[in-house]
């Protein structure tokens, strides 16, 4: 199948690299027109090459989600290249971990800024659109530290819940006007941000061997299988989910403990 999401209009957040690259390249193998968000100006520059450059169904705007002006100015220029987005991916977070009490208010508020008030300013800017043309679907990457809780990664589980209670309020109050949101919860991802985290430990390969060993299958996912996931969840094959949580993480947050 290559037309999934033929006459989709998608803008993604966080889409320089990583789970959110992954989801571009995946959306626009199945036939969607996207157009990319990242404060990183030039790495979404090298992304989009690798993509082919820019086309008519391809836009990359640099801007800050955390910026409602550069929210507004990219859904606006968006309309202006690809048309009226009716769908939205909220991909952009950032990891913030830390215990309770040397957790500075710099980094609280980065990490709820972020993770959460982000995804806020994205999907308040898009709704108006959705609702006028009579529906769209939103799609939060939010990550199973929204339902499960790992010690010393203070605030970020915590943002993490409110994202999945965002996903659910906006998900009941805009469910008559035809307009889905749901979030996917990812767990460990072979991502940069997770070799980083394995880059932290004193030994960082005893901490990836450590990781691959909770999960049961023994490995992690890659962001291609959470593309997929994510392609399925925006896509008109499941019109009647809504207020979901499609967990994505090799059965480890079901299981009490390893074997």
């Amino acid at each position: 199948m290559a037309d999934r999401l033929s006459g989709k209009r998608i803008l993604i957040t966080g889409a320089a690299q990583g789970i959110g690259l992954a989801i571009v390249r995946a959306c626009l193998g199945e036939g969607a027109a996207v157009v990319l968000m990242d404060r990183d100006a030039a790495l979404l520059a090298r992304s989009v090459a690798d993509l082919g450059g820019e086309a008519a169904y391809l836009t990359a705007l640099a801007g800050d989600i955390t910026n409602t002006d550069d929210v507004a100015a990219v859904v606006a220029r968006a309309q202006e290249t690809i048309g009226p987005l009716n769908a939205l991916i909220n991909n952009a977070g950032i990891n913030v971990f830390d215990e309770p009490l040397s957790l500075s208010d710099e980094d609280w508020n980065r990490c709820f800024d972020v993770n959460l008030k982000g995804a806020w300013n994205c999907a308040r800017a898009v709704l108006p659109g959705l609702l006028e043309q009579g529906g769209g679907v939103i799609l939060n990457i939010a990550s199973t530290h929204a339902f499960t809780i790992i010690p010393h990664t203070f605030p970020y589980p915590l943002a993490k819940h409110a994202l999945l209670g965002l996903t659910k309020s906006l998900a009941l109050e805009y469910a008559a006007q035809n307009v889905r949101v749901n979030a996917l919860a990812p767990g460990y991802v072979q991502t940069q941000k997770v070799v980083d985290y394995w880059n932290s430990f004193p030994d960082p390969e005893a901490a990836r061997q450590e990781t691959l060993r909770l999960h049961p299958g023994g490995r992690i996912a890659t962001p291609e299988e959470i593309a997929r996931a994510a392609v399925f969840m925006i896509s008109d094959e499941c019109p009647f989910m809504n207020a979901a949580c499609l967990t994505v993480d090799g059965g480890l947050s079901v299981q009490q403990h390893p074997a």
